[in-house]
């Protein structure tokens, strides 16, 4: 900028001449302001100029400091021939380090400051306004302090207020000698003057005593202070403070810090008058500032109050009878639906969980400690709905045990972490995360008076006994070693100590360290004290003491720890050490450790057990070694007992919810690309167990089939299907490859150092990509190329030829031996008439690819065969059984090729008569019924069900031959893993087949393995819904009824979770299956559904219907009428009203969770980007009949949509950016606003009711702003402008609210909003 000495124009050497002779002749400031403008206008000169204002105050400072200049200059800023805000900007400059010299000049400075700053609005949008601003940037180097980029004016003005108000704060910390207790010991504003230093001769104007000047300095010190509390008072300064606070932390967090010393030191402040230390406090804290609500009609303001009120839930309670559960019902639905064995998940349930839970904090505006309660309740039930289930092949309480006491614990550890990381001071960190662990403390607490809820499992018993004797001993004053509760049970103990859930979540906690031993104090927590340490067992099993002490792994204490789970992580981590750094037969025996109690059941250090497992799978290459083949042929007998180990489908599970099947996944595809390429040469023998390279195989390749679900038909990976509900292997790599770099982000992370240190073993390793395996790779793309299509021909005499020769000489040997022949007819392959000479076992001496390679060709040889009568049923079905058994691997090419074989239906019928093929006869009839009357007692009613016949029952040949195949096998702990394997890829199978295949498959099933007939039954009843999209919408609205209680359903009169997911699924009743809660069922047949994209459609449609119900169910007619020409809204009838809101936010809270559990952020998004767009663009029938008012009911139908929408977007991205789903929000939320800014702007014709479209946009932009502020940030500046100009023609408030969560950017913006429209922020 160009100084105005620089430009000493005649014009303005004539201002000079002007203002001295006006000076001298004690002139009328007015009249001299009048001719000055006269002057200034006549030379073309535009006002208000800053040149004037630059010459002014050089004038003024300081050769002219008189009273009589100080007048001119306020006449001047008066009649806008200086610009106010540009002059006091020149005036702190000057001004502000002189004060102390200058008393009276600072006092003056001030009474301007009052004039002009509090008078925005008559100050902005004049004349040269932007030049103006760039001015004021340029003398008080905003740009560059603040660090800001761009020059709009209202960013100035946020920046020119700040600095205004800090300016006076660290002067009046200066005046009283506070300054060098700041963190700085300076100021970072020149508010000192070299020359200012103590007293000197410029007393007032032209002199004065000392006395005088010192106690002018002082008043002027108060003063000060007052008027900073005059910028927080003030709406519209108070406002444009807020978006500093909120845009500029850093900054603001140094002006706090000076602010609590000034209110903490300063003598000035309690001497004042006007505003006390406390006043003070209370005006610029964080806590004071809140959006206001000021809606143009107090109906629409009663309305908002109610949604936002705390007593919302407890009126819903004592008018409708719900309880406080249902807040929290979105966390019951996904721990539930974590249950289903069938999926496995590659991301963390401990992030999910914790994402799901800071939105529902959020969105209900609960206390942390309610939030924490509704957490663990909902863990709780999850535990409870297992008690009594029905046995299957899939075990679920230790799942449920790992859900409660390890990944919920987990959970609320990153809550507590995010919570402190956020805050950007230590005080504050300090602050808030004490506040929050007393939360979670209090929430522990309250659990105790909820019994009936703690009672553990019977396999949980022992350990949750010995958590409460622990305790009441340490509650006693008795210290014991942790060896004595090895072997102890309840008779050891001098009085009853029984323990409950409560104790080991707690146990749980102090493990992870958000709970101390305090907790053994609490009132009622132990009942009871024992005054003498209880004699421990004389035959006491040695355990985790003994390996602690130093002793070694003997066969009877590593039996004691594989039955008994590790208690700390220092114990486990002694077994890992022992795993990396022990003898091979060491090794050998803590693998077998780790991989039992300590992972099923050691939920204390549950997260360390499964990383050091995974690491385990990777073993480093020894520093001496140089073979040739891979080291990992060395580890044979060390891996093959860890895959062992891990495979059963609880610890598969388990693996899954911890968020480490990526790394898993990594960890398998080396070992089975090594081991599958070795010939079975070597033997090695564990555990008195001889096995090979083709057992170490089988064992690893099926673990990792497991992992990515390779048995769903690509044909059902429709384009519109739950993205990542089938992962596949370059799925897998990839989130694995992200987890490394994450891990490795968080160590660079200092912020972030703790939740490093949480794990005893971070991520570690190279990024891999498939090609890195190149059989596994080929074996991968021929499996997709076996589904996409029939096999191609197979050449004579090459290598894969000889291999199909003699597996099949293999398979049906007693064929061979009676001469006849298997012809292998199709696509082309050659026809072998017996083994020949040729030793059939030096051919399979082959590595585990080449056999898995040729697989496919022998399959289709053998059921061509039995096609076409030349081999029977049985003997097929014993060829397969015995290539499983030689090649247990060789199960996954049997499962994908029976699979595509189906799905061509190419084959003909297998008649299941008990003569060829195994008959369902004796049970199929019973089987079909109780599937009937499963989904009748659920609400679900399909007529063209077919029970019974006349005829047997039948199935393509490949499904008959792969059923077949399944119940030959025994059950018992060798061949679990191998049917973990067929189980769900045949369930899945026979699902996507025609009525009655599933029943059929069942039926076989349920004979074989009688007590496992109700749990066979209730899974064949998803059969129904992947073929009938009808049963899918009867179900779900029976999950609305349910939920709502607005069903007559024994199962669902009182609504609430307990109505939708009941107490699990078993025979509770005598002769048969209990009735299943409709959301139970739901949760276990959705991913049967073949295409989801309807389904958000139908949840808007039943919200819609559910909330029309409501309002009628809710809301009396009286009260309805009065409601309806009440001035206010809610005069009448207020509390039915809130309980009906309460119900209808309930309802969307139930739809959001159905279609995020159902389809993942894919779905939310179309519903998001597509549905509602779609529903609000075409006409609806929302009038309801029978004299309802339908204003009320299409309001209340506009908050149904608002909530459905924003809570789905909280669960599937979350309410900040922690999760890697919010990468994915930004395209669809601005797409969403720009569809709400286009309609506001008219340019969108709308065809539903008007009422519901303005209360959804208002109610979905609110709940953003309030709950998910983030969200803002992500989106277009412009589009965020245009809805809020948009929403200012009927709602300013919530317009200025949008642009003022939308970030540094709009805070421009923003503030020019608050100046023009008085708008502001209140308490």
């Amino acid at each position: 900028m160009v100084s105005v000495q620089q430009q000493q124009s005649p014009l303005l050497n004539g201002v000079i001449e002007l203002t001295k002779s006006a000076q001298l002749k004690n002139a009328d400031p007015l009249s001299w302001a009048i001719q000055l403008s006269s002057i200034l206008s006549t030379g073309g000169l535009s006002l208000p100029s800053t040149d004037v204002a630059e010459l002014l105050v050089s004038y003024i400072c300081w050769e002219n400091n008189v009273g009589i200049a100080w007048k001119f200059l306020e006449k001047a800023a008066a009649l806008r021939i200086v610009p106010p805000l540009f002059l006091l900007s020149l005036l702190s400059n000057r001004v502000i380090p002189k004060r102390r010299s200058y008393p009276v000049a600072y006092r003056l400075y001030m009474e301007l400051l009052k004039i002009y700053v509090f008078s925005l609005p008559s100050l902005i949008n004049g004349p040269n306004y932007q030049k103006i601003m760039e001015a004021i940037d340029d003398t008080l180097h905003l740009s560059q302090i603040f660090g800001l980029q761009g020059s709009e004016s209202g960013l100035i003005v946020v920046e020119f207020v700040f600095t205004i108000v800090w300016k006076l704060l660290d002067a009046s910390l200066g005046d009283e000698g506070l300054l060098d207790l700041t963190a700085e010991k300076r100021s970072r504003w020149p508010i000192t003057s070299s020359q200012d230093v103590g007293l000197n001769n410029h007393y007032a104007f032209a002199g004065g005593r000392t006395e005088k000047h010192e106690v002018l300095c002082k008043t002027n010190t108060v003063m000060a202070i007052e008027i900073i509390g005059e910028f927080f008072q003030d709406k519209v300064t108070s406002a444009i403070l807020y978006l500093a606070r909120r845009n500029m932390p850093t900054h603001w967090e140094s002006f706090t810090q000076n602010l609590r010393l000034l209110v903490a030191n300063s003598s000035a402040l309690r001497n004042s008058k006007n505003i006390s230390p406390e006043a003070l406090v209370q005006l610029t804290s964080d806590k004071r500032v809140v959006l206001s609500r000021k809606y143009k009609t107090i109906s629409h303001k009663r309305f908002h109050a109610v949604m936002a009120s705390g007593s919302l839930v407890s009126s819903a309670d004592q008018y409708h009878g719900a309880s406080p559960a249902v807040l929290w019902l979105p966390i019951d639905l996904f721990l539930e639906d974590t249950m289903d064995g069938s999926q496995v998940a590659a991301t963390s349930a401990v992030e999910t969980l914790a994402g799901l839970v800071k939105a529902l904090h959020e969105v209900n505006s609960s206390s942390w400690q309610d939030t924490f309660l509704g957490l663990w309740f909902a863990a709780l039930r999850l535990v409870n709905r297992e008690r009594d289930s029905s046995e299957g092949p899939v075990p679920r309480l230790d799942t449920c045990l790992c859900v409660l006491l390890s990944i919920t614990p987990l959970a609320i550890v990153n809550l507590l972490e995010e919570e402190e990381m956020s805050c950007s001071s230590a005080n504050q960190r300090k602050e808030s995360s004490t506040k929050r662990h007393q939360d979670l403390i209090h929430s522990l607490q309250q659990l105790g008076d909820y019994e009936s809820l703690l009672t553990p499992p019977l396999p949980a018993a022992p350990l949750a006994n010995l958590a409460a004797a622990k305790a009441m001993m340490l509650h006693s004053g008795l210290s014991v070693g942790s060896g004595y509760f090895e072997g102890m049970n309840l008779n050891d103990m001098p009085v009853n100590c029984v323990g409950n859930l409560r104790h080991l979540i707690v146990e749980a906690c102090i493990a992870r360290n958000i709970l101390d031993t305090s907790a053994y104090l609490w009132p009622g927590y132990v009942k009871g004290r024992c005054n003498q340490v209880p004699r421990s067992v004389s035959t006491q099993m040695p355990g985790w003491s003994s390996l602690m002490k130093g002793s070694t792994l003997t066969p009877p204490l590593v039996s004691s720890l594989v039955s008994t789970p590790a208690s700390s992580l220092a114990e486990i981590k002694k077994i890992y050490e022992i795993a990396v750094n022990g003898s091979d037969d060491e090794k050998i025996s803590a693998a077998t450790v780790l991989c039992g109690a300590s992972l099923a059941r050691g939920w204390n250090i549950q997260e360390h057990t499964v990383l050091f497992i995974t690491r385990l799978l990777s073993p480093p290459v020894p520093a001496n070694y140089s073979g040739t083949e891979s080291h990992l042929i060395g580890y044979a007998r060390f891996l093959n007992v860890l895959l062992v180990g891990v495979s059963s489908v609880d610890c598969v599970q388990i693996f899954s919810l911890h968020g480490l099947v990526p790394q898993l996944a990594g960890a398998l595809m080396p070992i089975c690309e090594v081991f599958g390429s070795c010939a079975p040469n070597v033997k090695w023998i564990v555990m008195s167990e001889e096995i090979s390279s083709h057992a170490v195989f089988s064992n690893a390749f099926t673990l990792l089939l497991k992992l990515w679900r390779f048995d769903q038909p690509p044909l059902e990976h429709l384009m519109d299907a739950p993205m990542g509900a089938h992962p596949t292997p370059e799925y897998l790599l990839l989130v694995r490859n992200s987890q490394l770099t994450s891990s490795d982000d968080l160590q660079k992370d200092q912020s972030k150092i703790k939740r490093l240190t949480r794990l005893s073993s971070p991520l570690s390793g190279e990024p891999i990509f498939l090609d890195s395996f190149p059989k596994l790779t080929l074996w991968y793309r021929q499996h997709q190329a076996c589904i996409a299509s029939p096999l191609s021909e197979l050449v004579p005499g090459t290598p894969v030829h000889q291999i199909v020769e003699a597996l099949l000489n293999f398979m049906f040997k007693k064929i061979n031996r009676t001469g006849q022949s298997l012809t292998t007819t199709t696509s082309g392959s050659s026809s072998s008439s017996g083994p020949g000479n040729e030793d059939v076992s030096l051919h399979l001496k082959l590595p585990a690819w080449d056999i898995l390679e040729a697989v496919p060709f022998v399959l289709d040889a053998a059921l061509t065969a039995c096609a076409h009568g030349s081999l029977s049923p049985r003997e097929l079905v014993t060829g397969l059984k015995d290539l499983a058994d030689f090649l247990p691997g060789s199960l996954a090419t049997i499962v994908s090729y029976f699979s595509a074989e189906v799905s061509r239906g190419i084959w003909k019928l297998a008649s299941m008569n008990g003569t060829d093929w195994p008959s369902p006869a004796a049970n199929l009839a019973t089987v079909e019924q109780q599937i009937k009357k499963i989904l009748a007692a659920t609400g679900v009613n399909v007529p063209s069900l077919t029970i019974g016949g006349n005829s047997p029952a039948t199935l393509l040949l490949p499904l008959a031959a792969l059923v077949s195949l399944t119940i030959t096998y025994k059950l018992d702990k060798s061949t679990d893993r191998f049917l973990n394997l067929i189980g769900p890829a045949l369930s899945n199978l026979a699902t996507g087949c025609p009525w009655p295949c599933m029943p059929v498959m069942v039926a076989l099933w349920a004979q074989k393995v009688k007590r496992w007939s109700d749990f066979l039954v209730f899974s064949a009843s998803r059969t129904v819904f992947h073929h009938n999209r009808d049963a899918v919408v009867q179900l779900l609205r029976m999950c609305f009824a349910a939920t709502l209680g607005l069903t007559t359903s024994s199962i669902a009169s009182k609504g609430g979770v307990g109505a939708l997911l009941g107490h699990g699924f078993g025979s509770h009743l005598s002769g048969g299956i209990s009735p299943v809660a409709p959301g139970m069922l739901y949760l276990r047949v959705h991913r049967a559904v073949p295409n989801v994209m309807f389904m958000t459609e139908e949840v808007v449609s039943l919200l819609m219907h559910s909330v029309r119900d409501i309002a009628s169910s809710g809301l009396s007619a009286e009260n309805l009428e009065k409601l309806k020409k009440s001035k206010c809204g809610m005069t009448y009838g207020q509390v039915s009203l809130a309980a009906v809101l309460s119900r209808v936010k309930l309802a969307a809270s139930l739809g959001a969770s159905l279609v995020w559990i159902t389809g993942g952020v894919g779905l939310v998004q179309s519903l998001i980007k597509e549905t509602l767009p779609s529903w609000f663009l075409s006409t609806h029938g929302m009038e309801p009949s029978g004299g309802m008012s339908g204003g009320i009911v299409a309001r209340l139908g506009g908050y149904a949509l608002a909530y459905i929408a924003v809570l789905s977007g909280t669960f599937a991205w979350g309410v900040d950016s922690s999760s890697s789903a919010s990468k994915r929000r930004s395209n669809t939320l601005e797409a969403h606003l720009e569809f709400l800014a286009g309609a506001l702007h008219g340019k969108i014709s709308l065809g539903c009711n008007r009422t519901t479209w303005t209360t959804y946009v208002s109610g979905f932009v609110k709940l953003i702003v309030e709950c998910a502020p983030n969200w803002l940030l992500e989106v277009d500046l412009e589009v965020l402008k245009r809805l809020s100009m948009g929403l200012k023609q009927w709602d300013e408030e919530l317009a200025l609210a949008v642009l003022s969560s939308s970030g540094i950017g709009a805070m421009g913006a923003t503030a020019e909003m608050i100046i023009e429209g008085g708008m502001t922020f209140m308490s």
